[in-house]
């Protein structure tokens, strides 16, 4: 078809260039008639040129203008518009520049609308989620607040172009400290109308965006999640106590009647082997109930410097353990009693992981500007779905443990501002890692 087309375009201009002698040799032959030869064929270019130019004109002016058009689609696509196109009715190469580029404009417009109705999806979650976000720009002004923002930080009003220190001088003094501090953190804010107390989670991160810097606030209101987390553990901690309290008062309760029944018998000589049963199972309960009691009033430590030397040589006058490397020269600000009491659940747990009892071993060592505890040893380590939930209050895969061993660490380890990681080592057994700062 293009071959056909190229045919008839070539033809045509043989055709127009034909013309153009005949009318070139008819022009001259009459200036002939009343003019000489020279002043003839003068006569003939000086009418002939304007004609040529003005063809040439007709024929070029249609390629000019679709030059014309491509520069201003391709102008528009700059500014982000791609709704132009392009019209060439001739089947010549061009038809397919224009053809081509036309399509470019139609991919352009599909992705312009995906984006746009993506983007309009993106600012409605944004905007109607839970969590407060506010972008700061240059801890100056505050560049986009969500609804949740403008209702926690401006009853509701807008707050793109407030300063972000004058918002923050009307909001609650907890919300201050909390930003003040300049880290991620909860917080707590007293609300005097219900009665209650909220509590808040404060994210921030800092970016750059536009060559300027950037940070976003992202505050959580965790009292509800939180308000179901305390009916869930207070529900286990109920089933646990009840099970450890049936185990053992069940017991005694038989072995009181047995009791009863041989002294009314008058057969006392089992006598002192029930009493022994009773007080055993009456210890446990005891030591049992105190363990509990000991988590929940866990008190705030009291921090001094200890040396490691004397921590460790405490601790391996009560439990067996090997020591790996030295010790660091540099003393540690904690609490003793309450870090002996951690560091001695863990040793005890590495004894009763199963392996070798000599294979317990505790390391010290300084990194920088944190000590780093690890209390190592060669049992059966943990699965993914145990190391999960072994932190957790009450959580135990022994019949008789209680789940407060990690917990009670975890604990005192946090109130130290230190962390607490777990591990399977190479070669089997598990590694509980101290992060405490120097």
């Amino acid at each position: 078809m293009k071959f056909f087309y190229s045919l008839h375009i070539t033809t045509r201009y043989i055709i127009y260039a034909c013309v153009f002698q005949l009318s070139a040799l008819v022009t001259h032959f009459l200036f002939q008639q009343f003019f000489s030869e020279k002043m003839s064929l003068l006569y003939t270019c000086l009418v002939m040129l304007p004609l040529t130019a003005l063809f040439i004109h007709f024929q070029i002016e249609p390629f000019l203008s679709l030059l014309r058009a491509l520069n201003g689609t391709v102008s528009s696509y700059k500014d982000g518009d791609y709704s132009f196109g392009l019209y060439w009715p001739r089947n010549d190469e061009l038809s397919e520049l224009v053809a081509a580029h036309n399509d470019l404009g139609a991919v352009l417009r599909e992705q312009r609308l995906n984006l746009a109705q993506r983007e309009l999806l993106l600012d409605n979650m944004v905007q109607h989620t839970p969590v407060a976000m506010l972008l700061v720009c240059d801890n100056g002004p505050i560049v986009y607040g969500n609804v949740a923002a403008c209702k926690l930080l401006n009853n509701g009003q807008k707050l793109e172009g407030y300063d972000f220190s004058s918002i923050l001088k009307n909001a609650n003094q907890a919300l201050i400290d909390a930003v003040n501090r300049g880290a991620d953190g909860l917080f707590h804010v007293q609300d005097d109308e219900a009665q209650e107390e909220d509590v808040y989670y404060l994210a921030r991160r800092l970016f750059t965006l536009n060559g300027r810097s950037h940070e976003l606030f992202l505050l959580r209101q965790l009292t509800n999640e939180l308000r179901r987390q305390d009916v869930k553990t207070w529900k286990k901690v109920i089933r646990v106590i009840s099970h450890e309290l049936n185990n053992s008062l069940a017991p005694i309760a038989s072995l009181a009647n047995s009791g009863i029944e041989l002294v009314r018998r008058e057969q006392l000589e089992r006598l002192p082997v029930i009493l022994e049963t009773i007080a055993e199972r009456s210890h446990h309960l005891e030591s049992f109930i105190q363990g509990y009691a000991s988590f929940a009033k866990l008190p705030s430590p009291r921090l001094a410097p200890v040396s490691w030397s004397y921590l460790i040589n405490v601790l391996q006058g009560q439990i067996h353990f090997d020591l790996v490397g030295d010790l660091p020269e540099k003393p540690v600000r904690i609490d003793s009693a309450q870090m002996q009491q951690a560091m001695l659940n863990l040793v005890k747990n590495a004894h009763e992981a199963g392996g070798e009892q000599n294979a317990v071993a505790v390391s010290v060592r300084q990194i920088q500007d944190s000590f780093r505890i690890d209390v190592m040893d060669r049992g059966t380590g943990m699965s993914e779905a145990v190391m999960m939930n072994a932190l957790i209050p009450f959580y135990s895969t022994k019949r008789s443990g209680t789940g407060l061993g990690l917990a009670l660490a975890r604990e005192i380890i946090e109130a130290h501002d230190g962390r607490i990681l777990l591990a399977n080592r190479d070669g089997g057994g598990l590694v509980v890692s101290l992060i405490l700062p120097v």
